[in-house]
């Protein structure tokens, strides 16, 4: 095993990481940014305000893109597996 083989797995891990964690990050990071703005407009600055919608945006994520990230996590890990003679031998 030379270092471009740990480079070649490593980078597509952490693509793989950067892809599914992407929507849950992105939805999150909407809700709590229109969150912050209708806290501003109406001076309510409640810290469950900010936390109730985003844990809610999370978990609805979840549950709309979890079985694409499932597949893509098991995609991943299925080619890992596969190449595990190719790397060591």
């Amino acid at each position: 095993m030379d270092s471009q083989q740990v480079l070649t797995i490593a980078g597509g891990g952490l693509l793989t990481l950067l892809m599914v964690c992407g929507p849950i990050v992105l939805v999150v990071l909407a809700v709590g940014l229109v969150v912050s703005i209708f806290q501003a407009a109406t001076q309510i600055h409640e810290a469950t305000l900010s936390f109730v919608p985003k844990l809610l945006a999370a978990f609805a994520t979840l549950g709309l893109a979890g079985p694409w990230m499932l597949s893509t996590m098991v995609d991943y890990i299925r080619e890992v597996l596969m190449s595990i003679p190719n790397v060591v031998g």
